[in-house]
Protein backbone atom coordinates (compact mmCIF):
# COMPACT_ATOMS: atom_id res chain seq x y z
CA UNK A 1 0.00 0.00 0.00
CA UNK A 2 3.15 2.37 0.86
CA UNK A 3 4.23 2.08 -2.38
CA UNK A 4 1.27 2.69 -4.16
CA UNK A 5 0.66 6.24 -2.63
CA UNK A 6 4.60 6.67 -3.41
CA UNK A 7 3.22 6.56 -6.93
CA UNK A 8 0.06 8.27 -6.70
CA UNK A 9 1.39 11.85 -5.31
CA UNK A 10 3.64 12.29 -7.95
CA UNK A 11 1.29 11.64 -10.79
CA UNK A 12 -1.47 13.58 -8.80
CA UNK A 13 1.14 16.60 -8.95
CA UNK A 14 1.90 16.09 -12.51
CA UNK A 15 -1.63 16.11 -13.25
CA UNK A 16 -2.91 19.14 -11.47
CA UNK A 17 0.44 20.79 -12.92
CA UNK A 18 -0.59 19.82 -16.29
CA UNK A 19 -4.10 20.98 -16.05
CA UNK A 20 -3.77 24.60 -14.45
CA UNK A 21 -0.99 24.91 -17.53
CA UNK A 22 -4.03 24.07 -19.67
CA UNK A 23 -6.33 25.65 -18.39
CA UNK A 24 -4.21 28.74 -18.31
CA UNK A 25 -3.46 28.49 -21.48
CA UNK A 26 -6.79 28.19 -22.75
CA UNK A 27 -8.55 29.79 -19.98
CA UNK A 28 -10.59 32.69 -22.37
CA UNK A 29 -9.58 35.63 -25.04
CA UNK A 30 -7.06 37.40 -23.96
CA UNK A 31 -8.39 40.94 -23.87
CA UNK A 32 -5.45 43.17 -24.34
CA UNK A 33 -6.36 47.01 -25.28
CA UNK A 34 -3.22 49.47 -27.31
CA UNK A 35 -4.08 53.10 -26.93
CA UNK A 36 -4.34 55.40 -29.89
CA UNK A 37 -2.24 58.78 -29.03
CA UNK A 38 -3.29 60.18 -32.12
CA UNK A 39 -6.76 59.64 -31.66
CA UNK A 40 -6.94 59.18 -28.00
CA UNK A 41 -8.90 56.47 -28.00
CA UNK A 42 -8.16 52.23 -27.61
CA UNK A 43 -8.36 49.53 -29.99
CA UNK A 44 -9.01 45.82 -28.46
CA UNK A 45 -6.19 43.92 -29.72
CA UNK A 46 -9.00 40.52 -30.57
CA UNK A 47 -8.72 38.47 -34.04
CA UNK A 48 -11.13 41.38 -35.78
CA UNK A 49 -8.12 44.28 -35.53
CA UNK A 50 -5.75 41.52 -36.03
CA UNK A 51 -6.84 40.61 -39.02
CA UNK A 52 -7.32 44.55 -40.15
CA UNK A 53 -3.87 45.10 -38.89
CA UNK A 54 -2.53 42.35 -41.82
CA UNK A 55 -4.62 43.68 -44.42
CA UNK A 56 -2.94 46.94 -43.69
CA UNK A 57 0.95 45.01 -43.97
CA UNK A 58 -0.11 43.70 -47.06
CA UNK A 59 -1.42 46.84 -48.44
CA UNK A 60 1.65 48.70 -47.24
CA UNK A 61 3.88 45.83 -48.54
CA UNK A 62 5.47 45.94 -45.41
CA UNK A 63 6.79 42.54 -43.54
CA UNK A 64 5.22 41.11 -40.89
CA UNK A 65 5.58 42.53 -36.87
CA UNK A 66 3.93 42.69 -33.93
CA UNK A 67 2.64 45.79 -33.63
CA UNK A 68 4.44 46.61 -30.71
CA UNK A 69 8.24 46.09 -32.34
CA UNK A 70 6.87 48.60 -35.25
CA UNK A 71 8.19 51.81 -35.20
CA UNK A 72 6.43 54.68 -33.89
CA UNK A 73 5.83 56.18 -37.60
CA UNK A 74 4.40 53.19 -38.56
CA UNK A 75 2.02 52.38 -35.90
CA UNK A 76 0.95 56.52 -36.38
CA UNK A 77 0.41 56.02 -40.02
CA UNK A 78 -1.57 52.23 -39.22
CA UNK A 79 -4.01 53.98 -36.74
CA UNK A 80 -4.26 56.62 -39.62
CA UNK A 81 -5.36 53.93 -41.81
CA UNK A 82 -7.76 52.04 -39.40
CA UNK A 83 -9.86 55.49 -38.99
CA UNK A 84 -10.29 56.03 -42.35
CA UNK A 85 -11.86 53.04 -42.17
Amino acid sequence: MRSRSRLVTPLLIAGLLAASATLGACGGARRERIYDPYYYDYHRWDRAELGFYRRWEVETHLPHLDFGRRPVEEQHAYFAWRHAR
